[in-house]
């Protein structure tokens, strides 16, 4: 008998719901991740802290704590994993608080098993490349005096954007969807005051030139 295929990696799942739970441990552990199920976010933060998974499905409504809370505690920006968050009540509002709070992008219920696994590893890579990449970023070290800082999300979608790429390139090269990136632009013109497109580029490259 063939030996059992290697695990791709833990994926955190925490739903109050055990249906959900089962459903998502089915398909990510046919799509060869081995799944760690959380009815709450206390359980999760007491596993999340001291192990890092490839990355972590965050219901928003949960007991206690919310997902958005447990994402704030984990530090999602900086956490070294991909954080989506997933609810079947979600609306705008609720998407760019969890962008803002660092989360990688949010999902929506229902969604289709197979799409999700396809997701999640464009996401999974996507954040290791840019993990990687970071440190060798012309963008990741510019400065703008004056100006509330970006995130470290905010300055992969800047680079992209000075690229040259559209919504849909950047989301395919980061991970992400691409409203989530439209958020992340939003934030980034505010953050830098520019006008308009154009506006931006001009502003990254007198940074540029001031570096």
């Amino acid at each position: 008998m063939a030996d059992k295929s290697p695990s791709r990696g833990e994926i955190f799942v925490v739903d109050d719901d055990p249906a959900v739970r089962e459903t998502l441990s089915i398909v990510l552990s046919a799509g060869g991740y081995q799944v760690i199920c959380f009815a709450d976010g206390a359980a999760l933060l007491a596993v999340a802290r001291t192990r890092v998974p490839a990355c972590i499905l965050l219901d928003v409504h949960i007991p206690g704590k919310s997902g958005l809370d447990v994402l704030k505690e984990l530090r999602g920006e900086d956490y070294p994993a991909p954080i989506f968050i997933i609810s079947g009540q979600g609306d705008i509002a609720m998407a760019v608080s969890a962008i803002k709070n660092g989360a990688l992008d949010f999902i929506e219920k229902p969604f289709r098993g197979h799409e999700l696994v396809a997701r999640l590893e464009e996401a999974i890579g996507a954040y290791a490349r840019r993990q990687a990449e970071n440190s060798a970023s012309k963008v990741g070290s510019l400065h703008f005096p004056g100006r509330e800082p970006l995130t470290r999300r905010e300055r992969d979608v800047l680079e992209q954007f000075t690229a040259g790429a559209s919504n849909k390139e950047a989301g395919r090269s980061l991970g992400i969807s691409p409203r989530t990136i439209e958020d992340h632009r939003a934030n980034i013109m505010r953050k830098l005051g520019a006008r308009n497109a154009a506006d931006l580029i001009r502003i990254v490259m007198t940074a540029q030139r001031a570096s």
